[in-house]
């Protein structure tokens, strides 16, 4: 019975564990790993009755006499407002390589409804002020600015929306029948409402544009966005100030559709630290996986979001000649540039072409060093043929470790990738800036005059730009980097996720080594040489041992 022990403990032990490690480790992570504190936010109230002030008692017949009443006591607040993107729709902003640049809806286009410039009328329903519906809009009026949109806390005031009325105001100012006095005299701390007014309806509808921003983050659990869940045990209910950390109206973070550099970021680490887990080993992922990649496995949980837009098969009418208002069709697969997507919905209309939606979308995956390039309004194009990207993140597995950026080396991160299909000048190899929206007939606008060539002419007329008068359209694709709907810790990607050979979720990223996705033939016959003597040393080992014993 000695013997009997002594062989199992000495030969056969060795190699059930041996053989456990190389084919039953799974990667799993235990939730042991993950700290289990929650972080729950007392959120502030305001520190004022407002509806005590004098100032606010005036029946204000405008929005810009509420404004003036703000500014009597805030007087400062107006010339600290008029510097941030949020007023001024740019910001100088460095471009690597490029130089320094005025950067934002001026003079970018993104693959949505393409750009701001003609179209201001309809697009300033989402500006922070009154009256923005041309290019000589003045920019230093404070009495101009929209207070409210982001102070309001009646959960009743909102911009009028022209397009949904030919008679409504337009031009970012508040819809017919608002009680201004009311919404005054009730203003407070940002509330996700206030900014989901915009932000989560950007592109048209709830979710369309982001992907991870959308109106059930108002009232969710955990399971949709861990750190805005207002419903459900330890739900933190954070607000988005708490994480976009704000100081004279100058809120962090960037949207790299209209930023460039890496400062002003609003990052994890402000709470969770560079090393959030007890295992070293995920710690020591983070030096090039970006926290979302792994704790974003989906995104667009609650709303689809929109994933491809094509403008080229706009303008198709009934068979009586009239517009076609909106209809889905059938289908639920979708290919676009060789790639077939599933699960969508497929919608289409006259004014805007083929949108293809998507629900529970999973990311796809770049590396990224905090800094962007951009398709300026002016710049050339270059290769046609290939889908153009309109702002290009840099990154790459050699700068992971960057001497010339250490605090911001390149990491593997989560992006919805926008695709489309818009209008370019072959001749002038120009993208197009199109004027989409008028109240009247015969302006160029192709909402209203349904003809890309007048269209393309207005617009770019508008810019300051040549037109040929040849109008094609090209494949495009924006970069739009995922940090919300971030999922709760049991629910994030595995480490089988990506090292596999399998459909790894890292299929697509080349250029380096990635253990149990990538085969070397060298690598795998040394590993499997060395499990053998190591097997035969083990065994060598205590036979040995028993026969000297025995001796």
């Amino acid at each position: 019975m000695k013997k009997f022990i002594e062989i199992v403990s000495i030969i056969i032990v060795p190699w059930i564990i041996i053989f456990w490690i190389v084919f039953t480790f799974n990667g799993d992570r235990d939730s042991q790993y993950f700290s289990k504190d929650h972080i729950v936010v007392q959120h502030k109230k305001a520190a004022v009755d407002h509806s005590k002030f004098p100032a606010l008692q005036k029946m204000f017949k405008t929005p810009q006499e509420m404004t003036a009443a703000c500014l009597s006591c805030h007087n400062k607040t107006g010339q600290e407002f008029m510097k941030t993107p949020h007023w001024q729709w740019k910001q100088l902003d460095t471009i690597p390589g490029r130089g320094v640049h005025d950067l934002g809806k001026i003079n970018l286009l993104n693959n949505f409804c393409i750009g701001v410039n003609s179209n201001e009328f309809m697009c300033s329903m989402c500006h922070a002020g009154y009256g923005y519906d041309r290019k000589g809009f003045d920019f230093h009026a404070q009495d101009n600015i929209d207070c409210v949109v982001c102070h309001d806390n009646t959960g009743t005031y909102q911009k009028s929306n022209p397009g949904k009325g030919k008679m409504l105001p337009g031009a970012g100012y508040p819809a017919p029948g608002t009680d201004l006095n009311k919404v005054a005299q009730h203003v407070g701390n940002p509330q996700k409402s206030n900014c989901g007014s915009c932000h989560f309806v950007g592109g048209g509808g709830n979710n369309v544009k982001h992907g991870d921003l959308e109106k059930a983050q108002l009232s969710c659990t955990r399971d949709l966005d861990v750190h805005m869940a207002s419903k459900g045990k330890d739900a933190p209910n954070l607000d988005c100030q708490d994480c976009h950390k704000t100081e004279h109206h100058n809120i962090t973070g960037h949207l790299y559709t209209v930023a460039s550099s890496a400062s002003n970021r609003s990052t994890c680490v402000q709470c969770h630290t560079d090393k959030p887990h007890e295992s070293k080993l995920l710690n020591d992922h983070f030096k090039t996986i970006a926290c979302q990649t792994c704790h974003i496995p989906v995104y667009a949980k609650g709303a689809a979001t929109k994933i491809i837009w094509d403008w080229s098969s706009a303008l198709r009418m009934d068979k009586n000649g009239k517009p076609i208002p909106g209809e889905t069709l059938p289908g639920n697969t979708y290919t676009f540039d060789g790639k077939t997507f599933c699960n969508v919905t497929i919608h289409y209309d006259s004014k805007h072409g083929t949108a293809v939606f998507q629900k529970n979308v999973e990311p796809e995956y770049v590396w990224f060093n905090g800094t962007a390039n951009h398709h300026l309004l002016h710049d050339k194009i270059g290769d046609t043929a290939s889908p153009l990207t309109l702002n290009p993140l840099f990154g790459s597995y050699q700068d992971r470790v960057s001497p010339a950026n250490p605090e911001n080396p390149s990491k593997i991160w989560p992006v919805k990738v926008m695709r489309g299909k818009q209008p370019y000048d072959p001749v002038n190899r120009l993208l197009i800036n199109p004027k989409l929206f008028s109240r009247e007939k015969g302006k160029g606008a192709l909402w209203v005059d349904f003809d890309w060539n007048v269209s393309a002419k207005a617009g770019m007329e508008y810019v300051g730009l040549p037109y040929s008068g040849q109008l094609a359209f090209m494949k495009t694709q924006s970069m739009w980097l995922l940090n919300h709907e971030v999922a709760p810790a049991d629910q994030a990607l595995q480490c089988t996720a990506c090292h596999t050979n399998t459909n790894s979720k890292l299929k697509n990223l080349s250029g380096f080594y990635l253990p149990g996705r990538d085969n070397s033939n060298l690598l795998d016959n040394a590993g499997l040489v060395f499990i053998i003597l190591v097997l035969i040393g083990v065994s060598v080992h205590g036979i040995l041992r028993i026969v000297s014993r025995k001796h």
